[in-house]
C-alpha cells in the first residue's frame, strides 16, 4: 500500500500502541535525522525526518525494553543488546510486524538509507517469511510462533498479540 503520510500513520499507531511520540523541532543534534529518543518517549522533527520508518525501528527498541528500561532509556538505543529479548534483531523483527499490520510497503522501514547496505537483502528475508528476531519476541511475551500460534488459535509472528514489552 501507497501511504501518502506515512509519518502521520507512524505517529498515529505509535501513540496508539501506548508510546509517546512529540512532534517538535530537533536542531542539529539529533542521532538519526529528525529523530531522537528522550526518556523512553520519540521526539520527531517532521521537517528533518529524511526516513519515516525510522520511527518505526526506534518504537521498536522501546518497544522491547521492559517498562523500567524503557523509561529511562535515550537516543542510541542500538546499545541496549545486553538486555535480554531487546536486540537489534528483537526491535527490527518488531518493526516489521508493524510495517506488515499497517499495510505499509517493506522500503519505508528498510530503506536506502541505513542497515548498513543490507536493506534489499532484509527486504528479501522478511518478505520470504524468514523472520531473525522472532523468536525472541516470542519468548518476550509479544507473539506466537508455530504450534503455539496453533494451539493459542491466534495467527503466528508477524501478527502481534502484545505490541510493548510489560
Amino acid at each position: 500500500m501507497t501511504d501518502p503520510d506515512p509519518t502521520s500513520s507512524l505517529i498515529a499507531f505509535l501513540r496508539g500502541i501506548g508510546l509517546a511520540v512529540h512532534e517538535q523541532p530537533l536542531g542539529g543534534d539529533s542521532f538519526l535525522p529528525g529523530l531522537r529518543v528522550r526518556n523512553g518517549e520519540l521526539l520527531a522533527d517532521r521537517d528533518a525526518l529524511t526516513w519515516p520508518g525510522d520511527l518505526l525501528h526506534e518504537a521498536g527498541h522501546l518497544a522491547v525494553l521492559p517498562p523500567d528500561r524503557r523509561r529511562t532509556s535515550s537516543d542510541a538505543l542500538e546499545e541496549l543488546d545486553e538486555v535480554a529479548l531487546a536486540g537489534e534483531a528483537e526491535a527490527t523483527a518488531w518493526a516489521w510486524a508493524a510495517l506488515v499490520h499497517l499495510g505499509l510497503r517493506p522500503d519505508l522501514l528498510f530503506h536506502d538509507g541505513g542497515y548498513h547496505g543490507r536493506s534489499a537483502r532484509l527486504i528479501a528475508t522478511f518478505s520470504a517469511g524468514v523472520y531473525p528476531g522472532c523468536h525472541g519476541l516470542a519468548m518476550a511475551g509479544l507473539t506466537l510462533t508455530g504450534s503455539d500460534a496453533q494451539v493459542a488459535g491466534v495467527p503466528p509472528y508477524p501478527h502481534m498479540i502484545r505490541w510493548l514489552r510489560e
